[in-house]
Parts: structure tokens; sequence; C-alpha cells
């Protein structure tokens, strides 16, 4: 019996060794030595425990090894309800709401650990995940379970529209004593628009305050482009001795980014360099964020280089500096493959930004090899958004076709699902169709956004529905509460404007609550210019120029406006300021991909090494276009001898891309050309001749929209 007793307390001794050593591992994230021990556990070293099994669905959890999360806890013979919830917990941490979800729904008798584990998962959603866990909190509520702090601000931080009901709840069940609800509250409430009920909780906040609180608020000064605000906030913070950790700088981060404060920013990054926080993974990617975000791109790739050991975050965060920088989205998809050769794995943010580099660059089949890639990648919780990233590459890459075909194979569309197959009409001069998919996706219950109204109004400025488009412009705020911003009112002035009514223009202009700004008066100059407008082009472009003097655009098209009425001292003058303020006009140049090579092309171009070829095409396709009725436009050719302005326009930059690319490919291949600059009227009208005479379909992406040449007619309906 002694015997027995004293191998019982030694066994029991080892399980406690193993349990601490078990736990030592979780706590250290120490995976090599976790999984040795878990081999001693398969081979019975170690008495069978659920308990100590559950430890091991904890290890691969923190460890981010969610297969083998699963593995271990399919392993369990009797898994209680612990087992679940640290298996649910593994769903949380890695964003899988939806198999968290199916999880929870297994769990014989959930406690509040299983509920709050979920509410967790869907508040990392980010919104969409709101209505879920509305629904799972009422339901909670009905069983009569007990909610605490957690509770709610896991549900509060996963709204927008409801966060008054729920801070009302919160202040009726004493819940309101609990910083995290507090802090769900600024955050939710800045997300919401309502800055100032996010301070009012932050100010009542006096003595219970702690460092996420003083970051929430920062990041909602940020959210609301108050950056002396935010900055302000840091510095109280400081004064009064919170911790100041890398989460903090980048709430700081943030509301520089918001604000595009590139001279602040700099400044706070040299404060960085002195406490050695900017080689911190997470003010890294902060760093990184604001640099791109206010065109400082070299700089931004300086700060991703002096990262230590940059994580996922930081390499996406890279890649997105890139892709929304045009110039640099060839940048974009290098740092896409370097990323995947340092041994990271792309998730659903790395291919969103990698595929919208391939849109910007126009390139098919770097477009395509990035689909196949996802293809082979799952996201099980954001496969909607890499959807949505594909239908805009394959529309911005004139492919229209597959574009609508994966948007209607989607198992599951979203507003920005149906917001980007609409605004992929409209640029593509299908303005029926944009508006059908709208009517649809009413009728589907989705609500408009703001940037769906912007795609809605493109696509009536694009096909002459005036009245229509007043219809949808005025149904914003009576029927969605949307307040109109810039971009709508420039859809409006570019409708109105290119539809030729310039009184309503000009009415429109004097009824706006703001400046038209940047975005309004260059859509009025660019339709005065193709109306020949004098007048209002010319205030127009003073208003540009006022606001931003080294506007080439505005001095060229205000010339041209001038050369093309025949007025050449005006037209002198204009470029003679263009040319003593230093204003350079941006080069214009035309591309095509051709077998995976993308040949650029500049106005009378003599680099090619098929330029001859090209000419000699161009040469007798011109002979052949005069024949058919072809009259060229010289107003396009700003130059007082017509002659040579018919030989200037006649070898625009965009007319040898397409003469390169018919004489390339096969009879009957479709070719895409991409643009930097608008066409001009010349070259708009010269490619529906030649699409006629050579029997192609020719597609030209401009800085503006998409044309589709075919048999002599273009998408746009001359409506451009």
């Amino acid at each position: 019996m002694n015997l027995l007793s004293a191998q019982l307390s030694q066994l029991q001794a080892a399980t406690l060794r193993f349990r601490d050593l078990l736990k030592a591992c979780i706590g250290r994230r120490d995976l090599t030595a976790g999984r040795a021990l878990h081999a001693l556990f398969l081979k019975s070293y170690v008495p069978p425990s659920t308990y100590l099994a559950n430890h091991f669905v904890l290890l691969y959890s923190s460890c981010g090894q969610l297969a083998l999360a699963h593995q271990s806890f399919d392993e369990i013979s009797h898994p209680n309800v612990f087992s679940h919830n640290a298996l649910l917990a593994a769903y949380a941490r890695l964003s899988h709401p939806d198999a968290a979800r199916r999880l929870f729904l297994r769990i014989p008798s959930p406690d509040l650990v299983s509920y709050n584990t979920l509410l967790s998962a869907f508040a990392a959603a980010d919104g969409a995940y709101s209505l879920d866990s509305v629904r799972l909190f009422s339901h909670m509520r009905r069983l009569g379970s007990d909610a605490d702090g957690f509770t709610l601000s896991s549900v509060i931080s996963s709204v927008v529209d409801d966060v008054e009901q729920l801070h009302s709840l919160a202040i009726a069940s004493g819940l309101d004593s609990y910083v995290s609800v507090n802090n769900a509250l600024i955050s939710s409430y800045s997300k919401g628009g309502f800055l100032n009920e996010a301070e009012r909780v932050f100010c009542g906040m006096v003595t219970s305050r702690d460092a996420v609180s003083w970051n929430c608020m920062i990041v909602a000064y940020g959210q609301h482009r108050r950056g002396p605000k935010a900055l302000n906030l840091f510095q109280e913070m400081v004064k009064r001795e919170f911790e100041v950790d890398m989460y903090t700088l980048a709430s700081l981060l943030t509301a520089f980014t918001s604000v595009k404060d590139s001279d602040g920013g700099a400044q706070f990054h040299a404060q960085l360099i002195k406490t050695g926080f900017e080689r911190n993974s997470h003010v890294g990617s902060g760093l990184v964020d604001l640099y791109s975000k206010v065109g400082q791109i070299r700089d931004a790739r300086k700060v991703f280089e002096e990262v230590d050991d940059p994580d996922l975050v930081v390499w996406n965060t890279m890649i997105s500096g890139y892709s929304v920088n045009d110039e640099f989205s060839e940048e974009g998809i290098q740092c896409f493959r370097e990323m995947q050769r340092a041994g990271f794995r792309p998730d659903d943010c790395s291919f969103v930004c990698a595929i919208s580099a391939c849109s910007n660059l126009s390139s098919p089949s770097q477009g395509k090899q990035m689909h196949g890639l996802t293809i082979k990648t799952e996201f099980p919780s954001n496969q909607i958004s890499v959807d949505n990233a594909l239908i805009s590459m394959y529309s911005k890459c004139g492919n229209l076709r597959d574009a609508h075909m994966l948007f209607e194979r989607m198992p599951e569309r979203n507003v920005v699902s149906f917001n980007t197959m609409i605004g992929a009409y409209a640029q593509h001069g299908l303005g029926l169709e944009a508006l059908v998919l709208f009517k649809e996706m009413l009728n589907l219950d989705h609500v408009p956004t703001s940037i769906t109204f912007i795609s809605v109004l493109s696509a009536c400025a694009h096909t002459g529905r005036v009245d229509e488009g007043w219809k949808y412009f005025n149904s914003m705020k009576q029927k969605y509460d949307i307040e109109p911003g810039e971009e709508h009112y420039s859809c409006m002035l570019d409708l109105l404007a290119r539809a030729g009514k310039f009184d309503e223009a000009e009415g429109l202009v004097k009824r706006m609550p703001f400046d038209p700004g940047l975005i309004g008066w260059a859509t009025l100059l660019s339709a005065c210019r193709t109306h020949g407008n004098l007048e209002l082009g010319a205030m127009a472009a003073e208003k540009l120029l006022r606001l931003e003097p080294a506007n080439a655009a505005a001095y060229v098209m205000l010339s041209n406006m001038y050369a093309s009425t025949g007025r050449w001292d005006e037209f002198a003058t204009v470029r003679k300021l263009m040319k003593d303020r230093g204003v350079r006009k941006k080069p214009g140049c035309s591309w095509i991909e051709l077998d995976k090579k993308i040949h650029v092309f500049v106005a009378d171009d003599v680099t090619h090494p098929r330029i001859k070829d090209v000419y000699e095409f161009l040469e007798e396709m011109s002979k052949k276009m005069k024949l058919a009725g072809y009259v060229p436009d010289v107003r396009w050719a700003p130059i007082r001898d017509n002659i040579a302005g018919e030989t200037r326009a006649g070898y625009h930059s965009e007319k040898l891309a397409v003469a390169f690319g018919l004489i390339s490919t096969a009879e009957g291949v479709p070719i895409l050309v991409v643009k930097n600059l608008r066409i001009c009227g010349d070259c708009h009208s010269s490619i529906k001749f030649i699409s006629a005479i050579a029997g192609r379909e020719i597609t030209v992406r401009d800085a503006h929209r998409f044309h589709c040449f075919s048999n002599g007619i273009c998408s746009c309906g001359d409506f451009w």
C-alpha cells in the first residue's frame, strides 16, 4: 500500500511538473519545446488528461498554428467546455469568425467565456459582423446569461449604428464602470462620426483612464482629421506619466497620416529615432503608411528596411504604399514577391494590395497570375475582399467580361462588391448597366454608401443622364441621410458640363456648401475645353491655379482653348507664365503589354525597335482613313500651321501603341492600350476609324475611363 501510494505521489508530481513545463511553453510561445512535450504526452509517458490536452490546444493557438490546435482538439476523447473555448480562442485570435461560430454551435453548454470569445471574434472583423454580434448578445440576455464588461465591450466594438442604445444599457447595468466598456464606446462613437460623444465619454473617465483610453482618443482625433488635438493629447498623456508604448505611438502616427501632415510626421519620426521605437514593427508600419500616403514612397522604403524583423503587417503596408502610388505599382508587385521569398504566406490583405498594383499597371498577365495564386490560397474569413479586388483588376485591365463573370460567381457579395461592379460599368461607358445593377442592389436590401453614389453619378455623367443624375443626387440626403461631399458635387458638375448645361453648372457652384476644390474646378475646366466654353473655362482655370499654382494640366488646357479659337497671343501668354513659374507638363505616354512585356511609347517616338514599322503602318492606315471620311482635328495639336498640326497629332503616343499592337498580334485579337493622360479628340476619332478598317476591338484606358472601339463605334458614345 505504501509502495502504491509512493508511486501515485511520484506520478502526480511528474504530472504537475509536466503541466508547469507546458504552461511555460505557452507563456513563451515556444513551439519547438511544446511539440516535444506533446510527443511525450502522446507516447503515454504522461497519463492521459483532458486538462493537459486542453493546454496543447492553447499552446498551438498562441503560436498561431490553427491546424495543430484543431488536431489536438480532435484527439481529446472527452472534450469539455474549456476544450471548446481553447479552440474557439484560436479561431478568434486568427480572425476566423465564421469557423468560430460553427464551433460555438457545437458546444453542448456554452458558458460566459464561450460567448465572450465568439463576440471578440465578431468584434475583430471591424464591423462586418455587427448584426451577428447584436443577435448573439440578445440571445444571451434571453437565456438569462450574465454579461460582464468584456461581453459588452466586444458588442460595442462590433457596431456603429446602435452605440447610443448600448451606452444606455451600460449605464443602466452598471457596466460603464469597466474601463474596457468606455474605451469601446470612444472607438465606436468615433467610427460612427460622433466625435463629440467620444470626447464626452473620455472626459467622463477622469480617474479611470488607462493607456488604451488615451490611445483610443488619439486615434479618434486622427480619424476626424484633428491632428493638432491628437498631438496635444499625446503630450498631456506623457505629462501624466502614462507609459507610452508602441500602440500609443502608432495611434499618433495614424493622426498625422489622416491629415497627411508630412512635416509633423517627420518631426515625430525624429523623436522616435531617439527612443529607438522606429525599429519596432508596429510603429514602423505606421511610419511606412504615413510616408506612403503623403507620396514620399522612397522614405517609406527606407523606414521599412530599418524595421527589425518586419512582420506580415509591415510587408502588407509597404506593398499597399507602392500600390497607392500608381507610378510605383511595379515595385509593389516586386515587394510581394520579396515577401514570399522571405518565407511569409500572403493573407487576404497582401493579395488585395498586390492585385491593386496589377490594376494600376493594367497588366492582364500579372493580374491572372495573381488570380491563380489566390485560387491556391484559402481565405476562411475574407475571401470576399479578394474577389472584390479581382473584379476591379479585371475591369481596369479592360476585361469587363471576366469581371462580370467573377461577380456573378461570388457565393456572397457585400456593398463593396456592388460598388466595384457599378464603378466598372461606369468606367467602361455602360451607364445603363451600372444603373440597372444599382437598382438590383437596392432590391437586395444593400444600403448604398457614399462611394456607391460616386459610381452612380459617374455613370450618369458618362451617359448624359442629367435628370436621373439629379434624382440620385437629391436622394442621397433625403432618402439615405448621406451628406454629398466634394466628389459628389464634382460628378454633378461633370454631368452638367458634359451635357453643355453650363448655366446649371454655374448655379450649382454658387449653391455648393464649400468651394468646388481641385477636383471640381478641374472637372469644369475639362468640360469647358471639350465644349469650347472659353469664358467659364478661363474662370475655372484661374480658380484652379489659385489652389494649385503648379497644376500643369490647368495651364495646358487653358492655353489649348485659346489656340483652338485662334487667340495665339493669349496662348503664348499662358505658356510663358507656365515657363516662368517652372511648371512642366507631365509627359504623355502610352503602353501595351504583349507576351508579358510592356512596350512604352511617347509622342513622335523614335526609340522603339519597331518604330519604323509602326510609322509605315500609320501612313498606310492614314490613307485608308481619309478615304473612309476621316478629317484630322488639328485643335488637339496647338500649332498655327494646320499641316504641321496634323502631322503632330498623327503621332500621339496612343496611336503609336495601337499601331504597334495591331502589327504585332494576329488578326481578330483584341488589344488593350493604356495612356497616362486623357485621350485627345483626334486620337479618339482616329481609333474609331482604325477599329473599323482593321476589324479589331481596341480598348484604350486613359486617365479617366475606358474607350472600347469596335466597328467604328466607341463605348462612350462620343460622350466623354
